[in-house]
């Protein structure tokens, strides 16, 4: 195992947040895994131009693929040190519409936002406590959202989620210490292509929050990498909106 080798697995890295998640990281000298469910050639485009990086493309909802993930990782670098738990995916439905969020929408939501985090690191626990013996713990970031801690969010199964994420990451925190650090990071508004054209969203940051903007993904790598040096923290859910929480 090479002890100067630091390896971060960043699912759904190939645009927003998990597009600058993949750039921070690789800038704080971490060996990047870049993860798509779809986009080979973006992914291997990013893998390429990052120092030694791996791309492999799995589907987070599909449990073979959650275990080939991490097995590839393993046999290509034989450690895993940093594992961010950033894909996710959402619905739009009004949250007073509860014929709309059916049973599949549920269930596709909960498998892909609680359930694959979840076995990705129940599948890599054993390397991230590895990890450990060189002295820094393991350590997963969980990518939550605003919608986990307060009731707003695109849908009532998408908000359900993030808050199932964050009293997850506070439950592993505490059964995984000291060996590895878990903790979370829960984006308000962010500025990305996905949220371009949602007018009141930004018009509520701009005028409500402290910060009077919605945050760009570097902002929220930034917490990441930052969470990733740090050696003490861990069960926090970082909620990152700007100061909108406090309005």
């Amino acid at each position: 195992m090479n002890s100067e080798l630091r390896v971060a697995l960043v699912t759904g890295s190939t645009s927003g947040i998990g597009l600058a998640l993949a750039h921070g990281f690789a800038e704080a000298g971490y060996t990047v895994v870049v993860h798509s469910r779809s986009s080979v050639e973006t992914g291997e485009k990013l893998a390429a131009a990052l120092p030694a990086a791996l791309y492999i493309q799995a589907d987070l909802a599909v449990e073979a693929d959650r275990a080939r993930l991490i097995a590839q990782i393993l046999a290509h670098y034989g450690r895993l040190d940093v594992l961010v738990n950033n894909a996710g995916i959402s619905r739009v439905i009004p949250h007073g519409d509860l014929s709309a969020a059916s049973p599949d929408i549920w269930h596709e939501l909960y498998e892909v936002n609680v359930v694959a985090p979840f076995r990705l690191i129940a599948l890599a626990q054993e390397a991230l406590k590895n990890s450990a013996k060189s002295g820094t713990p393991g350590c997963v970031i969980n990518i939550s959202s605003h919608a986990g801690v307060r009731p707003k969010g695109a849908s009532i199964p998408y908000a359900a989620t993030k808050a199932a994420l964050n009293h997850m990451t506070k439950l592993l925190a505490l059964s995984l210490a000291p060996d590895i650090r878990v903790n979370a990071i829960a984006p308000g508004l962010v500025d990305t292509p996905l949220t371009a054209d949602w007018a009141d969203a930004h018009t509520l940051w701009q005028t409500r929050s402290p910060m009077r903007r919605a945050a760009k993904p570097a902002d929220i790598a930034q917490l990441a990498t930052m969470l990733a040096a740090n050696q003490y923290v861990t069960g926090e859910i970082l909620t990152a909106d700007g100061g909108l929480n406090l309005t």
